[in-house]
C-alpha cells in the first residue's frame, strides 16, 4: 500500500532530516530530487539547521608532516560521545600536502589546498557536507601572500548574494598600504574597498577569520597606540563606527582578537596578568555600548601561547583552540573549554578547525 503525502507535509518532513539522508533520498526518485534541489527548500533547510544542535559540526584539519600529507575530518559538536566522526575527501583532484581553511559560512568553506608540487594549489569554495566545490577567482590587486591575509564570508540579504572580504593582517608597515578587497559571488570578481577614513593598521595576528555579526565584518585595528574594533557593513560596503575594546583589556605585548559567540560580539586576549600567562574573554552584552563589556572567562595556563574561541555550546561552555609551547611530545595544538581539555578533538601539531552548520547550499550555483 503506497502512502502519499501532500507536498507541504513532505517538505516539512524533509526539512528535519540531516544532509546525508537528503543526499540519499535524491537518488530515490526525480520528484524527491526536484524538491531537495529547490533553492527555496535549501534555504529553509539551512535556517532550520542553524537552530539544530545535531547540525552543528566541527571541520578539523591537520598536517601530517611525517606522512607528507594533510587530513580533514568532520566531528560532531557533542560532548556525550564521539559518534559520527568521518574523514572527508579533499575538494580537489590534487594530492594535498597542506591546506589552509580560512572561514566558514552557511555550510560553505573557503579553503586552499596545496599539492606536493611547489606552487600548485586550488583556491576553493567548498561544501564539505555535499562535496561540491568551485574554484574562486584570484585577487588581481594585492601582492600579499595568503598567510598574511584574513578572510570573512557572509550572506548579503539585501542583495541576495554572498560576499567575501579579504583584509591584510598588517603586521608590518608594508601591509598598511595594501587595500582590502571584496568579492561578490554574483559578480565573480574582486573589487578594492575604500580605505578607512583615517590611517589604521589591522591587527589580525592570532585571528583565524573575520567576525560576522549585525550585518558587518569586524576585526581589530590600531591607530597610534590605541586598539579598537573596526566594522565594515556587508550590504552597503562602508565602514561603521569604531567600537572601543574593554577598558581592562591588557593590549601591550598580547595577542588580541574578536569573535562571535552565541550571536554576541566577543573580545579576547592572550598575555600576562599578574605575571601569569592568561587567556581572557569578554562579551559585549549590548552591541555598540562600550560600557557593556563583561569578562566571562579567565584561564591561567603557562603553556598557552595563543588561544582563540571557536564555538559556544548550549550549556555556555566555550570551545577554545590553543597553541602551546611544545613539550616533550611536541604536541603544539589542542582544544579545551573553560573547564578543561576537550577530548573529543585530538591534540597534535599543525591543526585547527572551524564550527559550521551542515547545509545543502551549492557553491556552483552562487558564482555566475
Amino acid at each position: 500500500m503506497q502512502v502519499h503525502f501532500q507536498e507541504e507535509t513532505l517538505t516539512d518532513i524533509l526539512n528535519r532530516l540531516p544532509v546525508r539522508s537528503l543526499l540519499q533520498f535524491k537518488c530515490v526518485s526525480k520528484y524527491l530530487k526536484t524538491l531537495i534541489d529547490d533553492p527555496i527548500f535549501r534555504k529553509q533547510h539551512l535556517n532550520r539547521a542553524k537552530n539544530d544542535q545535531n547540525s552543528q559540526k566541527f571541520l578539523f584539519y591537520t598536517c601530517l608532516l611525517l606522512e607528507d600529507r594533510c587530513s580533514i575530518s568532520c566531528y560532531p559538536l557533542s560532548s556525550d560521545q564521539q559518534v559520527g566522526v568521518r574523514e572527508l575527501d579533499f575538494p580537489s583532484n590534487l594530492k594535498p600536502q597542506y591546506c589552509d581553511v580560512y572561514c566558514c559560512c552557511d555550510g560553505l568553506v573557503i579553503i586552499k589546498v596545496y599539492e606536493n608540487n611547489p606552487g600548485r594549489y586550488s583556491f576553493l569554495l567548498w561544501n564539505p557536507s555535499t562535496g561540491e566545490s568551485i574554484e574562486l577567482p584570484s585577487s588581481k590587486f594585492s601582492p600579499v601572500e595568503e598567510y598574511s591575509t584574513c578572510y570573512g564570508m557572509s550572506f548579503d540579504s539585501a542583495n541576495d548574494d554572498y560576499k567575501i572580504l579579504r583584509i591584510p593582517k598588517g603586521w608590518n608597515e608594508y601591509c598598511r598600504d595594501v587595500p582590502g578587497e571584496i568579492l561578490s559571488l554574483k559578480s565573480g570578481y574582486w573589487r578594492k574597498i575604500d580605505a578607512y577614513p583615517r590611517k589604521i593598521l589591522s591587527r589580525l595576528y592570532g585571528i583565524h577569520s573575520l567576525t560576522i555579526i549585525h550585518g558587518a565584518f569586524h576585526w581589530v585595528a590600531m591607530s597610534r597606540d590605541t586598539c579598537f574594533v573596526v566594522s565594515f557593513n556587508i550590504s552597503h560596503e562602508v565602514f561603521g563606527e569604531i567600537i572601543p575594546l574593554p577598558e581592562k583589556m591588557w593590549l601591550a605585548n598580547g595577542h588580541i582578537g574578536v569573535s562571535e559567540l552565541g550571536g554576541m560580539l566577543c573580545a579576547y586576549t592572550n598575555g600576562y596578568y599578574q605575571r601569569k600567562r592568561t587567556f581572557k574573554l569578554w562579551v559585549l552584552k549590548d552591541y555598540g555600548l562600550k560600557d557593556s563589556w563583561n569578562e566571562v572567562i579567565s584561564i591561567v595556563d603557562p603553556d598557552i601561547i595563543i588561544a582563540s574561541p571557536k564555538y559556544k555550546f548550549p550549556d555556555g561552555e566555550v570551545l577554545i583552540w590553543c597553541e602551546h609551547f611544545e613539550g616533550e611530545e611536541g604536541e603544539g595544538n589542542s582544544f579545551r573549554t573553560q573547564r578543561g581539555p576537550f577530548t573529543l578533538l585530538p591534540r597534535g601539531n599543525f591543526q585547527n578547525g572551524f564550527a559550521f552548520t551542515e547545509s545543502l547550499i551549492s557553491p556552483r550555483l552562487l558564482i555566475t
